[in-house]
């Protein structure tokens, strides 16, 4: 058996699942992102007691890494380090933009469109990609405030789905020009989240639990302190 707990918190949902490659035998999803630090523990137990698989089984632990919610990207990231580090097994590292595309490509029929996850980073400003089918990078990951131009020239010459937390956002810019476009809210499923940790597994795609870092795109502001 080759069982992998995945940890995914950049997102408004989160999703904690016990996978044996990629098929997934038992998932929990918290949709309250302002509660994802207090889930995110109790889902792994409660997940591993349903399954009556014990930590030492696992043989390695997958989690979203950034960007997103910085409070979830810390939480998961700690988590999941410190749970390797203990048992001694590997780390993987999402780009969580990279995961939400693989999510809807999936389940998308046109693989010559483009690919283009977006999440809220508040005001006009989202996280953005762009990837073809085969996830290669056509606009690499970055932080990118939102106006009406965005994306066009590609617009001229492909089909786009915009998926994520900040889709619609971007659809009211847009207003009569999105022949185009489709738009969804879907970010990621569980089953995505199996398949991409199990294509990462069979890889070796591991990360060095000691200099893996966030993926957080931008830094994290707050103000000075008076």
């Amino acid at each position: 058996m080759n069982y992998i707990l995945n940890i995914h918190t950049t997102s408004e949902k989160a999703i904690v699942s016990l996978c044996d490659r990629d098929s997934v035998l038992v998932s929990s999803v918290n949709d309250h992102s302002k509660e994802h630090a207090a889930f995110l523990h109790t889902g792994i137990h409660q997940i591993l007691q349903q399954t009556g698989i014990s930590p030492s089984q696992l043989k390695a632990i997958a989690v979203s890494g950034g960007p997103g919610s910085y409070t979830g990207i810390r939480v998961g990231l700690a988590t999941a380090k410190g749970l390797c580090f203990a048992l001694k097994i590997p780390l993987m590292i999402f780009n969580t933009l990279e995961l939400m595309a693989f999510s809807t490509i999936e389940n998308t029929a046109n693989k010559n469109a483009l690919f283009c996850p977006l999440i809220d980073a508040r005001r006009m400003e989202v996280f953005t990609a762009v990837y073809d089918a085969r996830l290669n990078e056509v606009i690499p990951p970055s932080a990118m405030v939102l106006d009406e131009n965005s994306f066009a020239e590609l617009l001229q010459e492909k089909q786009i789905y915009f998926f994520g937390s900040g889709a619609f956002k971007f659809k009211d810019l847009l207003k009569n020009k999105i022949s185009q476009s489709s738009f969804s809210d879907d970010e990621v499923s569980s089953e995505a989240l199996a398949a991409f940790s199990w294509n990462k597994f069979k890889k070796n795609q591991f990360e060095n639990l000691i200099t893996a870092e966030p993926i957080y795109i931008k830094e994290f502001y707050t103000p000075a302190k008076k």
